[in-house]
C-alpha cells in the first residue's frame, strides 16, 4: 500500500466515513499544519502527498524521490509548479468545483453588507443607539438596492457564472470581460477589460492567478473605475495590488472594497486593506461551508483513489490563462 502525508488538515475536518476511506488506500499519517522548512521531511517517505496550500517548486521535487502523486485540497494550485511536477513524473489533481455555490454566496453576502450595511447596524443597535434614537428607525449610510446597478465579472468560469445568475435574479446588469473580439457571452455584454471597468458599478474578480493577472487591479486600471464603484475580490489577494486600492479607498475613488483573501494570509499588520477606510474583510471563507467541506475531502479522496486504479481525473493543468 503506498504512504500517504497529508500535510495541512487543519482548517478541514473528516468524518469517520472519510477517514476509513483514505486509511483503505494507503498508510496514512496526518498533520494539522506544515511550515515551509518541515515540508521536505514529512514528504520524504511519501508517495502521495495531500495539501491545501504547501508550495512544491522544483528544488523540492528534485529531493522528493519516492512522490508519485499530490492531491490539491482545494481549486486552485499556484502554489505548485505543474510543469517541474509533470517533469518529476508526479501528477497533481486539484477539487475545480466543489465551492461554487458557496463562493458565489459569499460574494453577494460581501456586496450586500456594502450596500445594506447590516453588520454595522446590528452593532449599532447593540451599542444602545437604536433605544436612544428619537424616531422609529435609523441609519448613517446610504441603503442601496442592487436592481439597476452594473457588475462587472472578470472571470468567467464557474463561479463567475453562478454570480452572474445571482446578480441577473437581483436585477443587476452584468457584464463579462471579453476572449477576443466576442461582445456576448450567455446572453450577457462582453467587454474589454478597461471598458468593463470605466462601466461598472461593482467589479468582482473571479479569473485565476497568473502571470498574466497578477496585480490585474493596479493603480492605473483603478483609476479608470467609475468614482464611488466597488470592488469585490473572493478570487485570490494577489489579483490586486493592495497598496494601490488602499489609496483609493482613502482618496475616495473607490467608495468601498470587500475581500476574502489577502496577498498573504494570515495577513501581517502592515496589510495597507487592514487600515483602510470602507474595506470589508472576511478570512479566506467564502469556500467553506460544511456542505462544500464534505464534497472537498470526498472529490479529494475519490481523486486519490481513481489514481491508484491508473485512471487520472481533474488533473491539474500548466496554464498561462487568458480572459476567462
Amino acid at each position: 500500500m503506498p504512504t500517504i502525508a497529508i500535510l495541512d488538515l487543519g482548517t478541514l475536518s473528516m468524518t469517520e466515513r472519510q477517514r476509513s476511506w483514505l486509511d483503505s488506500m494507503g498508510e496514512v499519517t496526518l498533520y494539522d499544519r506544515s511550515g515551509p522548512s518541515e515540508i521536505h521531511e514529512r514528504a520524504s517517505q511519501a508517495e502521495v502527498v495531500i495539501t491545501t496550500k504547501c508550495p512544491f517548486d522544483a528544488e523540492l521535487f528534485d529531493r522528493l524521490r519516492k512522490l508519485k502523486y499530490i492531491g490539491v485540497l482545494g481549486t486552485g494550485y499556484d502554489m505548485i509548479d505543474i510543469a517541474a511536477a509533470r517533469e518529476h513524473g508526479i501528477t497533481v489533481t486539484s477539487v475545480p468545483d466543489y465551492c461554487t455555490a458557496a463562493t458565489a454566496q459569499h460574494v453577494f453576502a460581501l456586496l450586500l453588507a456594502m450596500t445594506n450595511h447590516t453588520g454595522s447596524l446590528s452593532a449599532s443597535v447593540h451599542e444602545g443607539r437604536w433605544s436612544k434614537a428619537s424616531d422609529f428607525c435609523f441609519w448613517d449610510e446610504p441603503l442601496e438596492e442592487l436592481a439597476g446597478l452594473c457588475l462587472g465579472i472578470i472571470g468567467y468560469g464557474r463561479i463567475g457564472k453562478e454570480v452572474a445568475k445571482i446578480a441577473s435574479v437581483f436585477g443587476m446588469e452584468v457584464i463579462v470581460r471579453a476572449r477576443g473580439e466576442e461582445t456576448e457571452r450567455d446572453g450577457f455584454v462582453a467587454m474589454e477589460l478597461d471598458e468593463l471597468l470605466k462601466r461598472c458599478d461593482v467589479v468582482t474578480l473571479h479569473c485565476p492567478l497568473t502571470s498574466g493577472t497578477s496585480r490585474l487591479l493596479n493603480e492605473e486600471r483603478l483609476s479608470l473605475m467609475k468614482k464611488g464603484s466597488r470592488v469585490i475580490n473572493a478570487g485570490r489577494g494577489e489579483l490586486i495590488d493592495e497598496a494601490a486600492l488602499a489609496s483609493a479607498l482613502k482618496s475616495g475613488h473607490i467608495r468601498a472594497a470587500a475581500v476574502d483573501v489577502l496577498s498573504y494570509e494570515p495577513p501581517p499588520e502592515s496589510n495597507p486593506l487592514l487600515a483602510a477606510p470602507n474595506c470589508i474583510i472576511t478570512p479566506h471563507v467564502a469556500w467553506a461551508t460544511t456542505a462544500s467541506i464534505g464534497r472537498l475531502v470526498d472529490t479529494t479522496l475519490g481523486n486519490l483513489e481513481s489514481f491508484l486504479d491508473g485512471v487520472v481525473v481533474n488533473e491539474a493543468k500548466n496554464f498561462e490563462a487568458g480572459p476567462e
